[in-house]
């Protein structure tokens, strides 16, 4: 190359005629494509993921209702609740025929883990009182360790002495109309 003669960049040609088609025509496939995408996923959100079912098991597969439940019972944490809901209705069988005519469970606390039973006496309320130990570790050897720390023992309520839903203003109920 000759004395100062530089180095020139070539023409920057611009597109025309059939390049411009092919530019063009490319765009809009892409955006066609981008389009034809969008509606897919849509339809597939609709329709359920779009998933179609095979010849292998998977999750959507129908359980027989024991495993559903056992299932359910282990994704929303409901073993201990469930787990004290049997013993209620297992009562009598843990605690004897006996004791199970006197007293009966009403509530369970699962924070504190406290069972509260309620007994029709007040003789038998404190004889539940004095097995209250020997429950509890049978009722946990039953449901798990720990499942029940306490058992709240109540006796027998007393009536209601209100018969309907109007009262005279001062009243003590039926006892004070006999003079």
């Amino acid at each position: 190359m000759g004395g100062g003669e530089g180095f020139s960049p070539a023409p920057v040609v611009e597109p025309s005629g059939v390049d411009l088609a092919r530019v063009a025509l490319r765009a809009a496939r892409e955006q066609a494509r981008a389009r034809g995408a969008a509606a897919r996923q849509k339809r597939q959100a609709r329709t359920g993921g779009g998933l179609r079912s095979g010849a292998r098991r998977d999750g959507r597969d129908p359980l027989p209702l024991g495993a559903a439940i056992e299932r359910l019972k282990t994704e929303r944490g409901w073993e201990m609740p469930m787990a004290v809901g049997g013993v209620m209705g297992r009562w009598p069988e843990l605690v004897g025929p006996e004791l199970a005519r006197h007293c009966v469970p009403q509530s369970y606390d699962e924070q504190a883990r406290v069972l509260s039973v309620r007994c029709d006496s007040t003789a038998w309320a404190t004889q539940v009182r004095l097995l209250a130990p020997q429950l509890v570790a049978r009722l946990n050897a039953d449901l798990g360790q720990g499942s029940v720390k306490l058992i709240r023992v109540r006796g027998p309520e007393a009536p209601d002495t209100r018969h309907g839903p109007l009262r005279a203003p001062g009243s003590r109920g039926p006892g004070d109309t006999y003079g």
